[in-house]
């Protein structure tokens, strides 16, 4: 039976999250209860502290979080398609709409007053202040805590951490030496901490690492009700991608020994799931939370409210969905080509000549299977799931030099997906390198992480042919195009941005 969200007291919660006059993070949202008021109720009733937390996972799926009214803004999904169709491996194959059209032709990145810019500052920018807020009624960033507030302490870090990472992968090109200066940082709720200048890539980077770190001690013994919620593997899946971005190689040793440890807590999705073949539909497919190797997602309810404005309600054929009425959302043809014929995952999406062309309709499908014909989204969102760190243990021995077992690693991981992985062993250098990001790539397409492996590996995009905007075309990692500019709303009201 699927879990329903009790968020009576996570009202206050959403007020911290909300609140935008003059600046993204206006610190005393006066109309609503403050951090100091909850703080004392919370000593006198702990479980408040629980719905603040609550509050903020449900800022990822919820609709508006962005700050607009768009039909492509709802959350954490909502910026993923973002990556994955500027990163090219989603191709927009309609503009019925023109939802994501601008994002699709790569104009809307480096003008800083259009939405698709706007939408990802905010949204992280306000998980990042409800982080705060929790932090702060529990004391601040030093404080002892025990117990149950340790773990929503650790909880809170993880997602400020959280919101921090992908700021810096969409607002940076890239980490380089870490002098840029990149965000402003804000540790705090409090008025005196508001209009901060930016950052140095540096500060951000040890920000990050210095709160999951502390959330994954922090989080030591902590038992979660449900997957939405954070727990020290998902803080450990979060700093192994952080260390990854920085990218030094003491940070990649790290990522080995924090992806072995997550590869023994999981196992790896299955064969039987990773595609419907007419005959599995109550076993295959991305669409339940309760898939064992699901890390972080979200049970998703009638309650909550999701129809169109979805990730569903952009992507899945299945759904009544912009994807359904002529905006339909494909894989790029030079990835599905570079599929190997026996590679089970090829069967995820349609064949280019047959009906929904290249659509990814055997891996993402509400479970009734009628097109369109699922109206209010209950079909789950998954965040993290196991396999992405079977790839990323491959991709860090390869860079730490240990490739004989990195091709071990990439070979077993493979071997229930394609009949033959003996080619594996030939790989060494660049080419294991190239062959681990290419299977990452297809691994998750779909899923928000390969705008991220893009930028770790510093990899220069090809679009295939069936791109309706720059077929054909080339872009590096750190090209203006596929980087996003700080919106107008920051530039304008933060006067202190550029000092």
């Amino acid at each position: 039976m699927k879990t329903k969200y009790f968020l009576t007291l996570a009202v206050a919660a959403t007020a911290f999250l909300g609140g935008c006059k003059k600046s993204f993070l206006e610190t005393q949202p006066t109309s609503f209860i403050t951090p100091e008021q909850l703080a004392n109720d919370a000593k006198m009733d702990p479980k408040l502290l629980n719905g603040t937390i609550s509050g903020l996972y449900s800022t990822m799926f919820n609709t508006g979080v962005g700050g607009t009214t768009g039909h492509d803004d709802f959350g954490q999904k909502g910026i993923d398609i973002y990556t994955d169709m500027i990163e090219s491996d989603m191709v927009l194959a309609g503009v019925t709409y023109g939802w994501y059209s601008n994002l699709a032709r790569l104009v809307a990145t480096t003008n800083y007053v259009t939405n698709e810019v706007y939408i990802p500052f905010r949204y992280y920018y306000r998980q990042i202040f409800g982080a705060n807020s929790i932090i702060d009624i529990l004391g601040g960033n030093n404080a002892a805590v025990t117990g149950n507030n340790a773990y929503v302490m650790g909880q809170a870090k993880a997602m400020r951490a959280y919101g921090y990472f992908y700021l810096t992968q969409l607002y940076a090109k890239e980490y380089g030496d870490g002098s840029a200066k990149i965000l402003p940082i804000y540790r705090t709720t409090r008025a005196d901490s508001s209009n901060a200048p930016k950052s140095t890539a540096a500060d951000v980077y040890n920000l990050m690492i210095q709160d999951l770190t502390q959330a994954i001690s922090l989080l030591n013994g902590f038992t979660r009700s449900s997957k939405d919620q954070v727990d020290a593997n998902v803080a450990k899946g979060l700093l192994c991608y952080v260390l990854a971005a920085r990218g030094t190689p003491a940070d990649w040793a790290q990522v080995v020994t924090l992806t072995d440890q997550l590869n023994t807590a999981y196992a790896k999705t299955p064969r039987a799931i990773l595609s419907y073949d007419g005959t599995n539909l109550n076993t295959a497919g991305f669409n339940k939370v309760t898939t064992p190797s699901w890390m972080w997602g979200v049970d998703l309810t009638l309650s909550q409210g999701l129809n169109l404005v979805s990730w569903w309600g952009q992507i899945d054929q299945f759904t009544y969905s912009y994807t359904w009425a002529g905006d339909p959302k494909t894989i790029d043809l030079g990835l599905y080509n570079s599929i190997r014929n026996d590679d089970v995952r090829k069967t995820q999406f349609a064949a280019p000549t047959a009906t929904y062309k290249l659509q990814p309709i055997n891996k993402f499908y509400a479970p009734a299977r009628t097109s369109g014909g699922t109206r209010y989204v209950e079909t789950d969102y998954v965040y993290m799931r196991s396999d992405e760190f079977y790839l990323l243990n491959a991709e860090a021995k390869a860079r730490t030099g240990q490739e004989g077992a990195a091709r071990t690693q990439l070979s077993n991981f493979l071997a229930d997906r394609i009949t033959d992985v003996s080619y594996i062993n030939t790989l060494s250098g660049a080419a294991l390198l190239n062959e681990i990001y290419l299977q990452t790539r297809i691994e998750l397409w779909g899923e928000g992480k390969a705008y991220l492996a893009m930028k770790r590996n510093k990899a220069t995009i090809t679009r295939g042919t069936n791109h309706l905007f720059e077929a054909g075309k080339s872009f590096a990692y750190n090209d203006d195009k596929l980087t996003f500019a700080i919106p107008q709303q920051e530039v304008l009201n933060n006067p202190n941005l550029n000092k």
